[in-house]
């Protein structure tokens, strides 16, 4: 199948397959023990990390076919589970939701497993966490910043998915060339896929930080990424006069 969800399966050279796996592999070894280190901070914490990732997954099943790039558009949700749970326990399950992807849905590969993960589980979660704190740090409204976090996060995926594939594929021609040549065909899909995602992100986000900001506290524990200091929205959603922190949920 030539358009398969995410890089298909065959599409990329052993080599660059290879590599991609041992790009991917410390993110994902840094995640579990993050995950593990929330589980014994607080168990509820990991309710919420498998809710995201069925989310992740049920997004990010929503194929739109790219003529000439082997690959598809959709959106991907990770930039909302970056915002909701942290970059490290995001980029698991966004890894296991490419994995059943690949092995029960034929979205995607195997052999580009690795790949996947690092554009759609790396650079799109860190580039959205990234962002957001950044933004937010500059006394941008939460609605705004997490807006900018999920179109970033959207974007920088295929960003790097047009990346993964010219570096392979370019042969002798030029790498330059054939990576704005697969850029632009995602374009009139993507733009307004990573514009949509933008919106369904600051949605979701102010929605539960209104509702139940202590579901984002378990973000207070310290994670990759992350420095352990409270997180700025909890400071903001939290009514007591003391903020809440990781050690209070």
């Amino acid at each position: 199948m030539l358009y398969a969800m995410h890089i298909s399966e065959g599409i990329l050279p052993i080599d660059w397959a290879s590599l991609w796996f041992l790009v991917a592999a410390p993110f994902v070894f840094l995640g579990l023990r993050a995950i593990e280190r929330r589980r014994r901070e607080n168990p509820q914490a990991v309710t919420l990390v498998a809710m995201v990732g069925a989310a992740i997954f049920v997004i990010s099943c929503m194929p739109i076919p790219v003529p000439f790039a082997g690959t598809c558009s959709h959106p991907c949700g990770t930039g909302l589970g970056a915002l909701l749970i942290g970059p490290g326990p995001t980029v698991v399950v966004a890894s296991i939701a490419l994995l059943f992807q690949a092995l029960f849905l034929a979205h995607g590969g195997l052999t580009t497993l690795g790949g996947n993960i690092v554009s759609m589980g790396v650079v799109g979660v860190f580039s959205a966490y990234g962002l957001f704190h950044v933004l937010r740090r500059m006394r941008v409204p939460i609605f705004a910043a997490a807006l900018a976090a999920g179109i970033i996060s959207d974007w920088a995926t295929y960003a790097t998915t047009s990346f993964e594939l010219s570096s392979a594929l370019h042969g002798d021609g030029s790498f330059w060339r054939m990576f704005a040549l697969i850029l632009v065909a995602f374009i009139p899909t993507q733009l307004p896929l990573g514009i949509a995602e933008g919106l369904v992100t600051a949605l979701a986000y102010r929605f539960v930080l209104d509702r139940r900001p202590d579901l984002l506290a378990v973000r207070a524990v310290p994670d990759i990424a992350c420095d352990g200091d409270p997180h700025p929205d909890l400071l903001e959603a939290s009514t007591g006069s003391q903020p809440i922190t990781g050690a209070d949920v």
